[in-house]
């Protein structure tokens, strides 16, 4: 009994463990499954289970007395409480905070890193970088140089163990190696009964191959004779023909299994298209191409006349089966389109299509046109068809009373009328239709032909003209009271459409009426001289024109207006035109001395000299202290040969204007004369009056120079460098003065001392380098080469020196560095040009040559070395392109041109032969 209550200790094992019971959790060990057990092993309970668990038997979780003593640290504060939705916002919230903050200086302090790792990489480069130029100079490594190159080696001083191991070698080479030597001293019984080895088959019988091979050619011969029905044999014939059979072979498309295997697939999700919906009519006409891509043409057509049995008010299938089939089957085939869609203009032009002869053609579309009398497009393809203008006319005439809305119609009726009549029509036109610009522009047109189709006089034929102008502006009044707002961009496009037609008066009068549309009126100047450049840019000269006329008309008074003006019609009008605008410019704006020598000129250009010389007399009066139109109208005078008169201009010029540039012309003017004291004379007394004008120092001390009178010349240049020292050329003039007398060693101090004046300047530092050439010193104009380009990076002088300076091999690599350091300069890209010269790859120098005009078409000395390059390698209308445009540049400046040009032997050349001169020049 006692035996019966004894508590028995293991009936915990019968007994179901508690929840998330985990054995040996007590001393620190964490349970586990393997794989052998339930499968794939498992992570263990997590913190929320064991706090839970913990909870269920009544234990308190350990919290650490000291974890809350530190403020700074807050981990864990709220470990234990719930996240809500409350805290969920509040997180989004600081989280957006956050980002705003990060994104008020972001652009900051990405320009502040980029230019922080900028300036990183330029302190410490890449080794790429290190190393590039001496990469782009293995391009130039020859094969011989390359091949002489020694091999690497061993240069790590260490023994590296010699591979000793042995292996054995085949008997099959100890074999062979054996046979080598040996030779045969008999013959094969076989060999000496037949003749050679004789290799037997099954049958005992020898093959011959050449037989088999002329068998295999009459087998195919016969092939193709029964195909061709050429065969003697069979007496039939096809209709195949032999010669383009093999070639017919060769056009077939062979499917490959990929193919084949996306064409099943294709078919089975359109054949699950149709059946699911079999109303869907671009799924038959999908499932119809696929046969036909194919190569099934009868499943097409099966499927296709399928579409058509489920889908007959569908225009596209019916079209779909009309070009599957032939030309007879296709007329059925609408003719049953017909009776089901007769209202389907595109199934009536298909039938039209599908007739040969114009009559058949007209049948069809008439019968369309019984069916369809709305259709615009019906009745401009009958109308097409007729030859006969008086048949289209009377077809015309039904199709407006039918369709009185489409301006289309109503304006090909109006041009098959005659004058008369076609008035009548478009007044009709303006009636049936109130909102359409198009016949209002049309009836404009048509007064402006009639103004110019019959001999008339000229105020008649102005009268008429000036219809124009009020039919336009009442079409514009009109068009707005009907609530027609077209904008004045689709009206200028309107006037360009009317000029490239032939109706440049209906294209001024459309530009009078709207230009001035939607546009404020302190707007006004620059958008009209904006639309003007636009029209000009597309071609529309004479809509550019009409603009700037109206826009004068409102801004008589605007020198820049009148300066475009002259500029359009001296680049696409005529002498007249260019004349006549230029007689009112000045007439509104006399005080502007640039149109006054435009007039002046033009008039000189065209041989008109006392026409020129009576301009200018008006523009005295009206200019007297200008000094522009003084000195043209003693360049006129001097380039005539009334030297008197000119030196008489000069003098009451001196007296009126008083100005340091005619002083300076007046003692050029003495100079080219040859009276070399007056010049002197007036030198000096203009020094005395403008003593900071530079060019009155360097003539005079030219004029010494001249003389070899070296003392008085050094005391000009030293004059004018003292009272201006920023000049360039006055240094580099007393420079070569000491060059001249055989003072190198002075040229270089003075050089020095202006490149301390005028720090940055790199003519100074390319006059220094030419100093050093001519004196002899190579390596020392290399070394002053180089620290001019450490100060002057982006100078295009000196890089082109640069490229010169090195030897041919490297000069490619250099001039790419020239060219990411000065992209733009007209030095560099001609530089570049004649680099691709030496390499022989004329459109790419040609190219350059021309990149190099357009960057700076005043730089003389590129236009001779294109005309140069254009006389070795082009013909002479290349030539003659060359030299008319640079006639039309009318350059000034460049070291030979400016030599060539200041030359008093070339004083009064024009601009072509002061170019053959430069060419000739440079080398």
């Amino acid at each position: 009994m006692a035996a019966n209550n004894k508590t028995n200790k293991l009936a915990f094992l019968s007994m179901p463990a508690p929840a998330s019971y985990v054995a040996g959790l007590g001393r620190g060990a964490s349970g586990f499954t393997t794989r052998s057990d339930i499968g794939p092993a498992r992570e263990g309970p997590s913190a929320e289970v064991i706090a839970e668990a913990q909870a269920k038997r009544g234990e308190e979780a350990e919290v650490d007395p000291d974890q809350f003593q530190d403020p700074d640290n807050e981990y864990g504060l709220f470990a234990g409480t719930t996240y809500e939705a409350d805290d969920e916002e509040a997180d989004r919230i600081y989280e957006s905070v956050d980002l705003n903050m990060d994104a008020r200086r972001r652009a900051r302090r990405e320009a502040l890193e980029n230019e922080e790792l900028a300036k990183h990489r330029a302190e410490r480069p890449k080794i790429q970088q290190q190393f590039a130029d001496l990469k782009r100079g293995l391009a130039v490594v020859t094969d011989e140089e390359w091949e002489s190159i020694p091999e690497v080696g061993n240069l790590t001083r260490k023994k590296r163990k010699r591979d000793e191991r042995s292996f054995v070698v085949p008997d099959s080479i100890i074999v062979g190696d054996r046979s080598k030597t040996e030779y045969e001293n008999a013959l094969d019984a076989r060999q000496q009964a037949a003749g050679g080895f004789e290799t037997p088959a099954d049958s005992g019988t020898l093959t011959n191959f050449v037989e088999m091979g002329q068998a295999r050619d009459k087998i195919l011969s016969l092939k193709l004779d029964q195909v061709s029905g050429t065969s003697t044999n069979s007496g039939l014939s096809t209709s195949i023909d032999p010669k383009g059979y093999l070639t017919s072979l060769e056009s077939v498309v062979i499917k490959t299994d990929a193919e084949i295997g996306d064409i099943k697939r294709a078919r089975m999700l359109f054949d699950s298209l149709v059946k699911s919906n079999p109303k869907h009519a671009p799924g038959w006409i999908a499932a119809a191409c696929l046969e036909e891509h194919a190569g099934r043409m009868v499943a097409a057509r099966k499927l296709i006349k399928q579409g058509c049995e489920q889908c007959p008010k569908s225009e596209d299938v019916w079209l779909e089966a009309a070009r599957l089939h032939n030309n007879d089957d296709a007329k059925v085939v609408l003719a049953n389109a017909v009776q089901h869609v007769g209202q389907s203009v595109k199934i009536w032009l298909a039938a039209a299509d599908l007739e040969h002869d114009a009559k058949g053609k007209k049948r069809v579309l008439r019968k369309a046109l019984e069916h369809i009398p709305n259709s615009v497009r019906l009745w401009k393809e009958t109308v097409n068809l007729e030859s006969n203008p008086v048949d289209a006319r009377i077809i015309l005439s039904r199709a407006v009373e039918v369709i009185p809305l489409s301006v289309e119609l109503w304006l090909a009726l109006a041009r098959l009328e005659t004058p008369e009549k076609a008035r009548a029509v478009l007044n009709k036109a303006r009636s049936a239709v109130p909102t359409s610009h198009e016949i209002w522009i049309a009836a404009g047109r048509l007064i402006e032909q009639q103004a110019y189709a019959t001999e008339m006089p000229e105020a008649v034929r102005n009268e008429e003209l000036a219809v124009v102008d009020k039919t336009i502006a009442a079409g514009v009044r009109q068009l707005r009271a009907h609530g027609v707002l077209l904008t004045r961009e689709l009206w200028l496009k309107e006037a360009e459409r009317c000029e490239s037609e032939g109706s440049p008066r209906t294209c001024e009068a459309i530009v009078k009426a709207t230009v001035a549309m939607e546009v404020e009126e302190e707007d006004r100047l620059d958008t009209w001289m904006s639309d003007a450049e636009s029209a000009e840019s597309r071609g529309h000269v004479g809509t550019a024109r009409a603009i700037l006329a109206y826009a004068l008309k409102v801004f008589p008074d605007k020198r820049v207006l009148w300066r475009k003006a002259a500029d359009l019609e001296k680049a696409h009008g005529t002498r007249e035109s260019l004349a006549a605008v230029l007689e009112r410019a000045v007439h509104h704006c006399p005080q502007a001395e640039v149109l006054w020598l435009m007039w002046a000129k033009e008039k000189w250009l065209a041989g008109d000299v006392p026409g020129a010389r009576e301009v200018l007399e008006r523009a005295f009066v009206a200019n007297p202290e200008s000094e522009q139109i003084w000195l043209a109208a003693v360049k006129i005078e001097a380039e005539n040969g009334e030297v008197i008169a000119a030196r008489e201009l000069l003098v009451r010029a001196r007296t009126v204007a008083d100005t340091q540039r005619i002083w300076m012309k007046s003692a050029v003017f003495e100079r080219q004369q040859g009276q070399i004291d007056t010049a002197l004379e007036t030198l000096a007394t203009a020094i005395k009056k403008y003593t900071k004008f530079a060019k009155l120092y360097m003539i005079q001390g030219q004029i010494h120079q001249d003389r070899k009178d070296y003392a008085a010349a050094r005391a000009s240049y030293a004059a004018g460098i003292k009272q201006c020292p920023k000049e360039v050329t006055l240094w580099i003039l007393a420079s070569r003065l000491e060059e001249a007398d055989g003072k190198s060693i002075k040229a270089r101090a003075l050089l020095d001392k202006a490149r301390l004046a005028n720090s940055g300047s790199d003519v100074l530092w390319a006059e220094a380098v030419g100093v050093e050439e001519r004196s002899g010193g190579t390596a020392q104009a290399k070394t002053v080469l180089a620290r001019g380009l450490q100060e002057c990076q982006t100078s295009g002088l000196l890089w082109s020196m640069t490229i010169w300076s090195e030897p041919r091999p490297t000069r490619k690599s250099r001039s790419a560095d020239a060219l990411r350091k000065a992209a733009d300069d007209p030095l560099v890209l001609c530089t570049v040009a004649r680099l691709f010269w030496a390499e022989r790859k004329i459109e790419k120098a040609r190219q350059w040559f021309e990149r190099a005009i357009t960057a700076n078409p005043d730089l003389g000395d590129n236009w001779g070395w294109w005309l140069k390059f254009e006389r070795q390698h082009g013909n002479s209308e290349q030539q003659e392109e060359v030299v008319k445009k640079c006639v039309a540049a009318d350059p000034h400046h460049g070291p030979t041109w400016q030599s060539i040009a200041k030359d008093l032997r070339n004083a009064r050349k024009s601009t072509k032969e002061i170019l053959e001169l430069v060419t000739n020049a440079l080398k």
